[in-house]
């Protein structure tokens, strides 16, 4: 199952979480440093879902311009702990295939 992982991989490239998972696997990480990797990695694909989801959305009202800057910044950083724990128990599964991966990369 290769393939849904590099397109995880893609979908975040450039940022800290998938600069991460490449020093993980190219130092040959402990499989807890690899599952922390990829855990925080899915929390950070989770998070970037649902902001897209809540700012496509029209806001939580339903009205953009109700909104202000305070209310965006608490439901971000609500998003952002509903991403961790979601990934944490499991999330999409994606933090699964990424160690799965890893771990083969790590074992060669």
């Amino acid at each position: 199952m290769p393939a849904p992982v590099n397109i995880a991989l893609s979908a975040a490239s450039g940022t800290n979480g998938l600069q991460s998972l490449a020093n993980a696997a190219s130092r040959k990480e402990s499989p807890e440093k690899i599952r922390k990797v990829a855990t925080d990695f899915e929390a950070l694909l989770i998070a970037q879902m649902l902001k897209s989801a809540r700012e496509s959305g029209g806001g939580v009202t339903g009205d953009a311009d109700e909104e202000d800057e305070t209310n965006s910044t608490v439901l971000e950083l609500g998003e952002q702990q509903f991403a961790q724990v979601l990934a944490s128990n499991g999330g999409l599964g994606i933090a699964k295939m990424v160690i799965a991966e890893m771990t083969n990369h790590a074992n060669r």
